[in-house]
Protein backbone atom coordinates (compact mmCIF):
# COMPACT_ATOMS: atom_id res chain seq x y z
CA UNK A 1 0.00 0.00 0.00
CA UNK A 2 0.96 3.65 -0.37
CA UNK A 3 1.46 5.67 2.76
CA UNK A 4 3.18 8.79 4.06
CA UNK A 5 5.42 9.17 7.08
CA UNK A 6 6.70 12.29 8.81
CA UNK A 7 10.40 11.47 8.46
CA UNK A 8 11.78 15.01 8.82
CA UNK A 9 9.70 17.25 11.10
CA UNK A 10 9.96 20.97 10.51
CA UNK A 11 9.53 20.97 6.74
CA UNK A 12 6.76 20.02 4.35
CA UNK A 13 9.10 17.94 2.19
CA UNK A 14 9.80 15.90 5.32
CA UNK A 15 6.42 14.25 4.73
CA UNK A 16 7.74 11.32 2.74
CA UNK A 17 5.89 8.75 0.60
CA UNK A 18 6.49 5.08 1.43
CA UNK A 19 5.39 1.62 0.34
CA UNK A 20 4.30 -0.84 3.01
CA UNK A 21 2.44 -4.11 3.40
CA UNK A 22 -1.29 -3.84 4.04
CA UNK A 23 -2.00 -4.23 7.77
CA UNK A 24 -3.77 -7.23 9.24
CA UNK A 25 -6.12 -6.87 12.19
CA UNK A 26 -5.45 -8.38 15.58
CA UNK A 27 -8.31 -9.81 17.66
CA UNK A 28 -9.96 -6.41 18.31
CA UNK A 29 -8.55 -4.58 15.31
CA UNK A 30 -10.17 -3.24 12.18
CA UNK A 31 -8.53 -2.35 8.87
CA UNK A 32 -9.92 0.77 7.24
CA UNK A 33 -9.50 1.56 3.57
CA UNK A 34 -9.05 5.30 3.91
CA UNK A 35 -10.94 7.33 1.33
CA UNK A 36 -10.20 10.90 2.41
CA UNK A 37 -8.40 12.86 5.12
CA UNK A 38 -8.69 16.48 6.21
CA UNK A 39 -6.03 18.79 7.59
CA UNK A 40 -6.22 20.71 10.85
CA UNK A 41 -4.16 23.28 12.67
CA UNK A 42 -2.74 20.53 14.84
CA UNK A 43 -1.23 18.84 11.77
CA UNK A 44 0.66 22.04 10.98
CA UNK A 45 1.74 22.41 14.62
CA UNK A 46 3.01 18.81 14.65
CA UNK A 47 4.89 19.42 11.40
CA UNK A 48 6.56 22.49 12.93
CA UNK A 49 7.28 20.65 16.22
CA UNK A 50 5.08 22.99 18.25
CA UNK A 51 2.51 20.49 19.47
CA UNK A 52 2.20 19.65 23.20
CA UNK A 53 2.28 15.86 22.71
CA UNK A 54 5.50 14.00 21.87
CA UNK A 55 5.90 13.02 18.23
CA UNK A 56 6.63 9.37 17.41
CA UNK A 57 9.50 9.31 14.90
CA UNK A 58 8.36 8.39 11.40
CA UNK A 59 4.68 8.50 12.33
CA UNK A 60 1.97 8.33 9.66
CA UNK A 61 0.53 11.87 9.93
CA UNK A 62 -3.01 13.32 10.09
CA UNK A 63 -5.68 12.53 12.67
CA UNK A 64 -8.83 12.99 10.59
CA UNK A 65 -9.68 10.38 7.99
CA UNK A 66 -12.74 8.51 6.77
CA UNK A 67 -13.02 5.15 5.08
CA UNK A 68 -14.67 1.76 4.95
CA UNK A 69 -13.89 -1.24 7.12
CA UNK A 70 -12.37 -3.99 4.95
CA UNK A 71 -11.22 -6.49 7.61
CA UNK A 72 -12.00 -7.19 11.27
CA UNK A 73 -10.48 -9.30 14.03
CA UNK A 74 -12.28 -12.29 15.48
CA UNK A 75 -13.30 -10.42 18.65
CA UNK A 76 -14.62 -7.27 16.96
CA UNK A 77 -18.23 -6.48 17.85
CA UNK A 78 -18.58 -2.74 17.17
CA UNK A 79 -18.08 -2.81 13.39
CA UNK A 80 -18.43 -5.09 10.38
CA UNK A 81 -16.86 -5.15 6.94
CA UNK A 82 -18.41 -2.39 4.84
CA UNK A 83 -19.10 0.02 7.71
CA UNK A 84 -18.15 3.67 7.16
CA UNK A 85 -15.98 5.07 9.96
CA UNK A 86 -13.56 7.77 11.04
CA UNK A 87 -10.78 7.42 13.56
CA UNK A 88 -11.28 9.15 16.89
CA UNK A 89 -9.20 12.25 17.59
CA UNK A 90 -8.36 10.91 21.06
CA UNK A 91 -8.76 7.19 20.28
CA UNK A 92 -8.44 5.99 23.90
CA UNK A 93 -10.68 8.70 25.39
CA UNK A 94 -14.18 7.27 25.25
CA UNK A 95 -16.11 9.18 27.93
CA UNK A 96 -15.73 11.38 30.98
CA UNK A 97 -12.73 13.65 31.44
CA UNK A 98 -9.43 13.44 29.63
CA UNK A 99 -6.65 11.87 31.72
CA UNK A 100 -2.90 11.70 31.07
CA UNK A 101 -3.04 7.94 30.44
CA UNK A 102 -5.51 8.56 27.58
CA UNK A 103 -3.37 11.18 25.85
CA UNK A 104 -2.65 9.41 22.57
CA UNK A 105 -3.53 10.86 19.19
CA UNK A 106 -3.58 9.51 15.67
CA UNK A 107 -0.94 11.19 13.53
CA UNK A 108 1.20 12.12 16.53
CA UNK A 109 1.84 9.44 19.15
CA UNK A 110 0.02 6.80 17.04
CA UNK A 111 0.05 6.19 13.29
CA UNK A 112 -2.57 8.36 11.60
CA UNK A 113 -4.75 8.32 8.52
CA UNK A 114 -2.60 9.61 5.63
CA UNK A 115 -2.36 6.12 4.20
CA UNK A 116 -4.33 3.82 1.94
CA UNK A 117 -5.09 1.37 4.77
CA UNK A 118 -5.18 2.24 8.47
CA UNK A 119 -5.12 -0.24 11.35
CA UNK A 120 -7.31 0.83 14.28
CA UNK A 121 -8.65 -0.85 17.37
CA UNK A 122 -12.43 -1.17 17.19
CA UNK A 123 -12.70 1.18 20.19
CA UNK A 124 -10.84 3.92 18.32
CA UNK A 125 -13.38 4.36 15.52
CA UNK A 126 -16.72 6.15 15.17
CA UNK A 127 -19.43 5.50 12.57
CA UNK A 128 -20.18 8.42 10.27
CA UNK A 129 -23.55 9.89 9.19
CA UNK A 130 -24.94 8.17 6.11
CA UNK A 131 -25.60 11.34 4.10
CA UNK A 132 -22.00 12.56 4.09
CA UNK A 133 -19.48 11.98 1.33
CA UNK A 134 -16.07 10.57 2.23
CA UNK A 135 -14.59 14.05 1.99
CA UNK A 136 -17.24 15.52 4.26
CA UNK A 137 -17.00 12.67 6.77
CA UNK A 138 -13.24 13.20 7.05
CA UNK A 139 -13.80 16.68 8.48
CA UNK A 140 -15.58 15.55 11.65
CA UNK A 141 -13.06 14.25 14.25
CA UNK A 142 -11.22 17.49 15.07
CA UNK A 143 -12.72 20.75 13.78
CA UNK A 144 -16.36 19.71 13.92
CA UNK A 145 -16.08 18.13 17.37
CA UNK A 146 -14.19 21.17 18.68
CA UNK A 147 -16.99 23.43 17.47
CA UNK A 148 -19.65 21.11 18.90
CA UNK A 149 -18.10 21.02 22.36
CA UNK A 150 -17.53 24.76 22.25
CA UNK A 151 -21.29 25.12 22.11
CA UNK A 152 -22.56 22.21 24.24
CA UNK A 153 -19.70 21.56 26.66
CA UNK A 154 -20.53 24.28 29.18
CA UNK A 155 -23.68 26.02 30.33
CA UNK A 156 -26.41 24.99 27.86
CA UNK A 157 -27.21 27.43 25.08
CA UNK A 158 -30.84 28.41 24.64
CA UNK A 159 -32.61 29.21 21.37
CA UNK A 160 -32.41 32.91 20.65
CA UNK A 161 -29.09 33.44 22.40
CA UNK A 162 -26.19 34.92 20.45
CA UNK A 163 -23.00 33.12 19.43
CA UNK A 164 -19.99 35.04 18.11
CA UNK A 165 -17.59 33.31 15.71
CA UNK A 166 -14.30 34.72 14.48
CA UNK A 167 -13.13 34.41 10.88
CA UNK A 168 -13.78 31.61 8.41
CA UNK A 169 -11.64 28.76 9.69
CA UNK A 170 -13.19 25.32 9.87
CA UNK A 171 -14.03 25.48 13.59
CA UNK A 172 -15.78 28.82 13.15
CA UNK A 173 -17.80 27.56 10.19
CA UNK A 174 -18.88 24.43 12.07
CA UNK A 175 -19.78 26.55 15.10
CA UNK A 176 -21.94 28.75 12.88
CA UNK A 177 -23.75 25.72 11.46
CA UNK A 178 -24.29 24.06 14.85
CA UNK A 179 -25.42 27.29 16.49
CA UNK A 180 -28.01 27.89 13.78
CA UNK A 181 -29.24 24.31 14.18
CA UNK A 182 -29.71 25.03 17.89
CA UNK A 183 -31.83 28.08 17.13
CA UNK A 184 -29.21 30.63 18.13
CA UNK A 185 -28.40 33.94 16.50
CA UNK A 186 -24.89 34.14 15.06
CA UNK A 187 -22.60 37.12 14.66
CA UNK A 188 -19.47 36.44 12.61
CA UNK A 189 -16.38 38.44 11.78
CA UNK A 190 -14.47 38.28 8.52
CA UNK A 191 -12.14 40.28 6.30
CA UNK A 192 -13.95 40.63 2.96
CA UNK A 193 -17.33 41.19 1.35
CA UNK A 194 -17.05 37.90 -0.51
CA UNK A 195 -16.56 35.93 2.70
CA UNK A 196 -19.31 37.93 4.38
CA UNK A 197 -21.71 36.85 1.64
CA UNK A 198 -20.79 33.20 2.13
CA UNK A 199 -21.20 33.48 5.90
CA UNK A 200 -24.65 34.93 5.28
CA UNK A 201 -25.49 31.98 3.06
CA UNK A 202 -24.54 29.65 5.92
CA UNK A 203 -26.94 31.48 8.22
CA UNK A 204 -25.01 34.22 10.01
CA UNK A 205 -27.42 36.96 11.09
CA UNK A 206 -24.77 39.69 11.22
CA UNK A 207 -21.31 39.77 9.65
CA UNK A 208 -18.72 42.35 10.70
CA UNK A 209 -15.75 43.16 8.47
CA UNK A 210 -12.90 43.60 10.90
CA UNK A 211 -10.73 45.34 8.29
CA UNK A 212 -13.33 48.09 7.97
CA UNK A 213 -14.20 48.03 11.68
CA UNK A 214 -10.96 47.40 13.65
CA UNK A 215 -12.80 47.83 16.97
CA UNK A 216 -15.27 45.15 15.98
CA UNK A 217 -16.29 44.45 19.55
CA UNK A 218 -18.25 47.70 19.50
CA UNK A 219 -20.17 46.49 16.45
CA UNK A 220 -20.92 43.17 18.21
CA UNK A 221 -22.40 45.01 21.15
CA UNK A 222 -24.36 47.30 18.81
CA UNK A 223 -26.01 44.48 16.84
CA UNK A 224 -26.87 42.69 20.10
CA UNK A 225 -28.60 45.74 21.54
CA UNK A 226 -25.75 46.48 23.91
CA UNK A 227 -25.89 43.05 25.58
CA UNK A 228 -22.98 41.32 23.88
CA UNK A 229 -22.67 37.72 22.76
CA UNK A 230 -23.76 34.92 25.09
CA UNK A 231 -21.00 32.63 23.82
CA UNK A 232 -17.79 33.51 21.99
CA UNK A 233 -15.87 30.82 20.09
CA UNK A 234 -12.39 32.33 20.43
CA UNK A 235 -10.26 30.68 17.75
CA UNK A 236 -7.43 33.21 17.42
CA UNK A 237 -5.96 33.65 20.89
CA UNK A 238 -3.66 36.59 21.62
CA UNK A 239 -4.68 38.62 18.58
CA UNK A 240 -8.37 38.80 19.48
CA UNK A 241 -8.91 37.75 23.10
CA UNK A 242 -9.30 41.32 24.38
CA UNK A 243 -11.99 42.16 21.83
CA UNK A 244 -13.69 38.82 22.46
CA UNK A 245 -13.94 39.65 26.16
CA UNK A 246 -15.29 43.11 25.36
CA UNK A 247 -17.82 41.52 22.97
CA UNK A 248 -19.12 39.11 25.60
CA UNK A 249 -22.31 39.51 27.58
CA UNK A 250 -22.05 39.96 31.35
CA UNK A 251 -22.41 36.23 32.14
CA UNK A 252 -21.13 34.95 28.81
CA UNK A 253 -18.96 31.95 28.02
CA UNK A 254 -15.73 32.56 26.11
CA UNK A 255 -14.37 29.29 24.73
CA UNK A 256 -10.62 29.73 24.31
CA UNK A 257 -9.23 27.29 21.76
CA UNK A 258 -5.69 28.54 21.16
CA UNK A 259 -3.18 30.40 23.31
CA UNK A 260 -0.47 31.08 20.70
CA UNK A 261 -0.21 33.39 17.72
CA UNK A 262 1.08 31.65 14.62
CA UNK A 263 1.88 28.15 13.41
CA UNK A 264 5.51 28.73 12.54
CA UNK A 265 6.61 31.05 15.34
CA UNK A 266 6.41 30.84 19.10
CA UNK A 267 4.28 33.96 19.30
CA UNK A 268 3.00 35.73 22.38
CA UNK A 269 0.85 34.46 25.19
CA UNK A 270 -2.64 35.39 26.27
CA UNK A 271 -2.99 38.78 27.95
CA UNK A 272 -6.27 40.37 28.99
CA UNK A 273 -6.20 44.02 30.15
CA UNK A 274 -7.81 44.54 33.52
CA UNK A 275 -10.30 47.09 32.23
CA UNK A 276 -11.57 44.59 29.66
CA UNK A 277 -12.30 41.87 32.19
CA UNK A 278 -12.93 43.54 35.53
CA UNK A 279 -16.48 44.63 34.66
CA UNK A 280 -17.43 41.17 33.36
CA UNK A 281 -18.48 37.90 34.95
CA UNK A 282 -17.83 35.96 31.76
CA UNK A 283 -16.39 32.46 32.10
CA UNK A 284 -13.33 31.53 30.06
CA UNK A 285 -13.49 27.85 29.20
CA UNK A 286 -10.82 25.67 27.58
CA UNK A 287 -11.53 22.51 25.61
CA UNK A 288 -9.37 20.04 23.69
CA UNK A 289 -11.71 18.64 21.03
CA UNK A 290 -13.71 15.89 22.81
CA UNK A 291 -14.23 12.19 23.49
CA UNK A 292 -15.95 9.39 21.59
CA UNK A 293 -19.27 9.88 23.37
CA UNK A 294 -19.20 13.56 22.42
CA UNK A 295 -18.41 12.59 18.83
CA UNK A 296 -21.33 10.19 18.64
CA UNK A 297 -23.70 12.83 20.05
CA UNK A 298 -22.45 15.34 17.48
CA UNK A 299 -22.98 12.85 14.66
CA UNK A 300 -26.59 12.42 15.72
CA UNK A 301 -27.05 16.18 15.43
CA UNK A 302 -25.30 16.23 12.04
CA UNK A 303 -27.65 13.51 10.83
CA UNK A 304 -30.79 15.04 12.32
CA UNK A 305 -30.16 18.44 10.73
CA UNK A 306 -28.59 17.02 7.57
CA UNK A 307 -25.61 19.33 8.02
CA UNK A 308 -22.89 19.38 5.36
CA UNK A 309 -19.33 20.49 6.18
CA UNK A 310 -17.80 23.30 4.14
CA UNK A 311 -14.90 22.17 1.95
CA UNK A 312 -12.50 24.59 0.29
CA UNK A 313 -10.19 22.39 -1.80
CA UNK A 314 -9.59 18.71 -2.50
CA UNK A 315 -6.14 17.36 -3.40
CA UNK A 316 -5.14 13.94 -4.69
CA UNK A 317 -3.14 11.55 -2.53
CA UNK A 318 0.03 12.25 -4.54
CA UNK A 319 -0.42 15.95 -3.71
CA UNK A 320 -0.26 15.61 0.08
CA UNK A 321 2.58 18.11 0.40
CA UNK A 322 0.72 20.60 -1.80
CA UNK A 323 -2.31 20.17 0.46
CA UNK A 324 -0.21 21.00 3.52
CA UNK A 325 1.23 24.05 1.74
CA UNK A 326 -2.25 25.22 0.81
CA UNK A 327 -3.56 24.75 4.34
CA UNK A 328 -0.63 26.56 5.96
CA UNK A 329 -0.07 29.31 3.42
CA UNK A 330 -3.38 30.17 1.79
CA UNK A 331 -6.52 31.91 2.97
CA UNK A 332 -9.03 29.10 2.75
CA UNK A 333 -12.78 29.03 3.43
CA UNK A 334 -13.50 25.62 4.91
CA UNK A 335 -11.58 22.36 4.99
CA UNK A 336 -8.58 21.24 2.94
CA UNK A 337 -9.02 17.60 1.94
CA UNK A 338 -6.71 14.91 0.57
CA UNK A 339 -8.64 12.29 -1.42
CA UNK A 340 -6.96 8.89 -1.20
CA UNK A 341 -9.12 6.51 -3.23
Amino acid sequence: MRTYRLDKPGRIDGIMPHEAAEPEPGPTGIVVRVRAVSLNRRDALILHQRYPLPLTPGVIPVSDGAGEVVAVGEKVTRFAVGDRVVGGYWPRWHDGRLRPDLADQLGCTLDGMLTEYALLDQEWAVAVPDHLTWEEAATLPCAALTAWNSLVGGEPLRPGQTVLTLGTGAVSLFALQFARAMGCRVVSTTSSAAKAARLGELGAHHVIDYTETPQWWRAVREVTGGQGADLVVETNGPATIEQSIRSAAFYAQVVLLTVSDTIGDRGSGIEIPADAYQSSLATIRRIFVGNRTDHEAMNRAVSAHHLRPVIDRVFDFAEAREAYACYIGEDTFGKVIIRIA
